[in-house]
């Protein structure tokens, strides 16, 4: 859709909100970050650009790999340079707790009566549902993997395997991959046991492991043959076998959840911030931006506007969460902090 029609549909809704949040102060110096890529390209031009237009100020973007002290530096000196940041939900809501994140007044952005469950927080809304899951090149394996236990049988498939570098994700897929059924994975986490269990697994792959940290790396890797599978965030892999690479998607094991946009506590920039979160809440926008990369939209309106074809791709659709394991928030906001840090301490050994 042409950010022209955005602009048509979406303006009187922006005109709304900015007369309830005041005027934004030094609205061109607004800084949204991201995790670059693909999935960062596909909000330049759903949101970032026809958000602009309709808004009449510029935007600035950036990237970052998730690191939430830079974040915590920016507020505890009152420094905040940046205004609107992409999060994962338990860093979202331990930062919410710690008085990181701007609380967001629901009724004064329009409601979130078309939102899915959980997409509107105290500090943050929605952005998008992900997947994480396994990715391999159909070029370059003759037995495509169908589960964790075959991402773990390196003598089945010898060569690297890809793992995003953090506790998060690697303990719940450790687990899948010794037996646990995705429905039992966070019973046998929440032991010290089930802990152990997963770190044990995971030193068995250890000699074998590439760590990612931007979630670019998994399909460059693949594509260049320096692993033979790897986890990845799934919209990335989609939007790549759409462009017609060879490179595929599990979906059995995968795990999900959102992301979501949160406003840096003392941002110069609240009131624009909370427009532009306003706009990417609208299902037209959504529906735009899962046409440029098939994330799960968390508008329930723009879920029903998508094409049979392109929803083949979200990993909301019934098909793709048969056998997917949702993410438990709750146990990582609990348990977070100390399973990075006794991952980071296995890690460096």
């Amino acid at each position: 859709m042409k950010s022209d029609t955005l602009k048509q549909g979406f303006y009187p809704v922006l005109l709304t909100l900015a007369m309830g949040f005041g005027s934004a102060q030094a609205a061109p110096n607004m800084v949204v970050v991201g995790y670059g890529g693909a999935g960062q390209k596909a909000q330049d031009v759903a949101f970032f650009q026809p958000f602009s237009a309709a808004d009449g100020n510029k935007l600035i973007q950036s990237e970052y790999n998730g690191e939430m002290a830079r974040i915590k530096v920016m507020v505890d000196t009152g420094n905040v340079d940046w205004d609107v940041v992409q999060i994962e939900a338990p860093d979202l809501m331990r930062g919410c707790e710690e008085g990181m994140y701007e609380r967001l007044d629901w009724k004064a952005m329009g409601g979130d009566a078309e939102l899915i469950p959980d997409a509107a927080q105290e500090c943050g809304s929605a952005a998008l549902v992900w997947s994480v899951a396994i990715a391999y090149d159909a070029n370059k394996l003759a037995q495509a993997p169908t589960s964790w236990q075959d991402f773990w049988d390196v003598k089945k498939t010898p060569g690297k395997r890809g793992l995003r570098k953090r506790a998060v994700y690697n303990l719940e897929f450790a687990l899948m991959a010794d037996g646990v059924k995705a429905e039992d994975v966070y019973t046998v986490l929440n032991t010290p046991e089930g802990v152990d269990r997963a770190f044990a697994k995971l030193t068995e792959l250890k000699p074998y492991i590439q760590w990612w940290e931007a979630g670019a790396q998994p399909a460059q890797w693949l594509t260049v043959g320096d692993v033979v599978m790897t986890t990845t965030y799934s919209g990335r892999i989609a939007a790549a076998a759409q462009g017609g690479s060879p490179l595929r998607v599990v979906w059995p094991g995968s795990l999900y959840g959102m992301d979501y946009w949160a406003i840096i506590k003392g941002s110069n920039h609240a009131d624009q911030a909370k427009r532009f979160i306003a706009f990417t809440n609208q299902a037209d926008a959504q529906v735009n931006y899962v046409n440029q990369i098939p994330y799960g939209p968390t508008n329930t309106q723009a879920a029903a506007k998508l094409d049979p074809e392109l929803a083949k791709w979200v990993p909301t659709t019934p098909q793709n969460l048969k056998g997917a394991l949702a993410m438990d928030v709750a146990f990582w906001v609990d348990h977070g902090e100390e399973l990075e840090e006794r991952f980071n301490a296995w890690a460096s050994k």
